[in-house]
């Protein structure tokens, strides 16, 4: 009789995050002797066959990302517990505030200990200084205390998020490890020849935390001087409280200060048709979107906040910019233009860079060691 495999859960409250960001470490779940359960929030029939490609058994709960909603908070609870208690996993992987908090709760109703929560920044509840925010954030920080405390560790993609946790006294015993990001698939993201013409490339959610606005802001004043250049911005809408609205970005398109193509599942096409990366956030965890970029062998511009600030070093590999600053991110495009060699041999160090520290299978390395899987 073959032996039943021990089990991991996955959760997320965003099912492309998790298939998109995660699929690597999950792989070696598996290549661990695990069975891989994946939770998240998109329909079971649009993504089972995706994730059992890999070997990986999908289940969808009702998790809605944004918004304290009691009652459907309780009910992605429930959910959570139910699917749970019919996997009994070993260990739980979770990330993304709201599946951090109902999985760690979940998983201690069960008597599951071995809850390993990621921090993958602090969202806009935390960044933002807006009265919703100010409202939400005692509230989360509360809920987030009550679900890590009986974690045997908790990962954190930069120092600076740690800080504001142990600030808040989330964290107490625990043990803390930090990661150089999500990683990079440097083999999918292989490196990648400059383009012929100059261009510039934003890839990230509609989100005026993640600098958008900046960005658009930016590319029109380079494009009133430089016409020619292309200024590029992959991305889907969102429901994040700090949304770029649809009629916010429409007089960029219509002045041409940037081409929008909207969501793609494979950036890699558009990586391959700029020469610079620009992702002014205001706080990310790590932004996978600089690594991928830098594997591709582009410079990047990107802030000097916490978790951009870890992807570039500043001067080799890209530039860091003051957060919210067009004229600085515009300074900085102006320069690459002037000096192509540099933003090449930039590229190349970024390229470096991945390889070296960002590698997916260096953390993916940390992260089963951390978890007891090897």
């Amino acid at each position: 009789m073959t032996q039943k495999k021990p089990a991991i859960a996955v959760l997320s409250s965003h099912t492309p995050s998790l298939f998109w960001f995660r699929l690597d470490m999950m792989r070696e779940f598996l290549r661990c002797g695990y069975a891989v359960y994946a939770l998240s929030n998109e329909p079971e029939e649009k993504w089972t066959a995706r994730f059992a490609e890999s070997g990986i058994v999908y289940r969808q709960i009702p998790v809605v990302r944004n918004g304290m909603n009691p009652l459907k908070d309780r009910k992605t609870l429930q959910a959570i517990e139910a699917k749970l208690r019919g996997i009994m996993p070993e260990k739980l992987f979770v990330y993304q505030a709201k599946t951090v908090i109902y999985g760690a709760m979940a998983a201690n109703r069960l008597g599951i200990t071995e809850v390993y929560p990621l921090i993958a920044g602090m969202g806009s509840v935390f960044v933002s200084d807006s009265l919703k925010a100010r409202v939400v954030r005692p509230v989360l920080v509360r809920m987030y205390r009550n679900a890590l405390k009986r974690c045997p560790a908790v990962f954190f993609q930069n120092r600076d998020d740690e800080q504001v946790f142990r600030d808040h006294g989330i964290l107490k015993d625990q043990k803390v490890v930090l990661l150089h990001g999500s990683g990079v698939n440097t083999e999918k993201f292989a490196f990648l020849p400059q383009p012929e013409k100059p261009a510039f490339l934003c890839v990230s959610r509609l989100i005026r935390d993640k600098g958008v606005y900046e960005y658009l802001c930016a590319s029109r004043k380079l494009r009133q001087a430089h016409p020619e250049v292309e200024c590029l911005l992959v991305g889907p809408y969102d429901s994040n409280l700090s949304t770029l609205r649809p009629e916010e970005l429409q007089p960029f398109l219509d002045d041409g200060s940037v081409i929008y193509v909207g969501e793609q599942e494979d950036v890699r096409p558009y990586l391959a048709r700029c020469s610079v990366f620009v992702l002014p956030s205001y706080r990310e965890g790590t932004p996978k979107a600089n690594l991928e970029a830098m594997a591709c062998g582009r410079a990047v511009i990107t802030t000097d906040a916490p978790g951009c600030r870890e992807t570039v070093r500043d001067g080799e590999n890209g530039f860091l910019v003051p957060v919210r600053s067009v004229d600085a991110i515009c300074e900085k495009m102006e320069w690459f233009l002037a000096h192509p060699r540099e933003s090449a041999a930039m590229g190349r160090k970024g390229r470096e860079l991945a390889e070296q520290i960002f590698d997916v299978r260096k953390v993916n390395a940390a992260i089963c060691q951390t978890m007891g899987l090897r």
